[in-house]
């Protein structure tokens, strides 16, 4: 059964990092491009990070550039986020899912998507 499952969430300090990974199986992990996406509670959607199957491309949304860095191992069928310099408005439920293109500001899921992750930032 194809699934994504995303690991490492949890509570850190402000100035804290998390590592979040995101594993795939049961379908052909290495033709997908992945996005890493949040939603707090009353708040809509945020597109955080994306990355291509094959060449490489990543984009970051603005609220995150410069502190969280997507990566990518087709090996291991996983993608992951790190996340530095956590701030309490990170705090969210952070999933990943597979998209049709990381291209642009806005990504669009397509077959697959974690249940997601907590992560929670205390000031």
């Amino acid at each position: 059964q194809p699934q994504l499952v995303e690991s490492g969430g949890g509570l850190v300090q402000t100035g804290g990092s998390l590592r979040l990974s995101c594993t795939a199986s049961g379908f052909a992990f290495d033709y997908y491009a992945i996005g890493w996406f949040r939603q707090a509670p009353g708040k809509g959607r945020e597109d955080i990070a994306c990355i291509s199957d094959r060449d490489g491309t990543i984009h970051y949304g603005d609220s995150v550039k410069g502190r969280f860095t997507i990566s990518r191992d087709n090996a291991k069928n996983s993608v992951y986020l790190q996340m530095n310099a956590l701030k309490p408005e990170d705090t969210a439920d952070y999933y990943c899912a597979t998209i049709y293109a990381c291209q642009g500001s806005t990504w669009y899921q397509s077959h697959y998507r974690g249940q997601g992750t907590q992560v929670t930032v205390s000031s």
